[in-house]
């Protein structure tokens, strides 16, 4: 990682700590502002992300966890890099050798051996391993399209792309072993990967909108939530909001 890129990061750490000192994940950034973006993106999800949703859950079901299974190889190695921030060694080993298995045994990841093998690598992001050096999450508010977020999570979002060697070998079109990619590539990964997502809770995300009161609140509950267990690992058995009560 160059000189400039360390510098990049360390900036955004800065900036997120000087948020923390101030603000709790609980507070508002700038609510008004949150519920108008948080409409725009129930909008968007009623006329294009849940039909495509509706249109991917009729798709075999052989293709479709296998499509799950090529991006979650995918995702993993985002993981290998916050594991070893985080001083995980031995989620280091079961990231690596989870995508080492998976993309060659399992055929780029289409198919799960690892997981036969015991190879259970959690998910990780900058974000987690930001809150693992005790920084707090800050304010909450709402991206478009990206949906709910906090002051940390955000930068992190932002900071996964200079640690995530998949994005470097696409949207950073850097060359690693001889493997390059595209814009395409990267966004085409992301873009499956928030279908899969939103295939896998069509009926928890339908209840919730039938049984609150306050539907912005409750998705802001469940995201805090959420986050909160992804950083205490307690998630790791399940898939991310597949276990909501209907």
């Amino acid at each position: 990682m160059s000189l400039k890129k360390i510098k990049t990061i360390l900036s955004f750490v800065i900036i997120i700590s000087i948020f923390s000192v101030s603000s709790k994940a609980a507070e508002e950034c700038f609510e008004k502002v949150s519920r108008s973006v948080f409409k725009f993106n129930l909008v968007f999800d009623d006329v294009i992300l849940e039909p495509v949703a509706k249109g991917y859950n009729k798709l075999p079901n052989t293709l479709k966890k296998g499509t799950s299974n090529f991006t979650s190889n995918i995702a993993t190695l985002l993981s290998i890099p916050n594991s070893l921030l985080q001083g995980n060694f031995k989620q280091v080993g079961h990231a690596s050798g989870s995508f080492l298995v998976n993309t060659t045994v399992g055929v780029l990841g289409v198919l799960n051996p690892a997981k036969k093998l015991g190879l259970n690598p959690h998910k990780e992001d900058v974000g987690q391993t930001l809150a693992t050096y005790g920084i707090g999450s800050g304010c909450y508010f709402v991206l478009p399209l990206f949906g709910p977020t906090t002051v940390r999570d955000s930068v992190g979002l932002i900071a996964d792309t200079f640690v995530d060697p998949f994005a470097h070998v696409t949207i950073r079109e850097k060359e690693i072993f001889n493997i390059s990619g595209s814009d395409l590539d990267y966004y085409s990964v992301k873009g499956t990967t928030a279908i899969d997502f939103r295939s896998d809770n069509l009926s928890n995300f339908d209840s919730l909108e039938k049984n609150s009161i306050d539907l912005y609140a409750s998705y802001k509950s469940l995201y805090l939530q959420n986050r909160e267990n992804d950083i205490k690992n307690s998630n790791v058995d399940q898939d991310d909001w597949g276990n909501l009560d209907n």
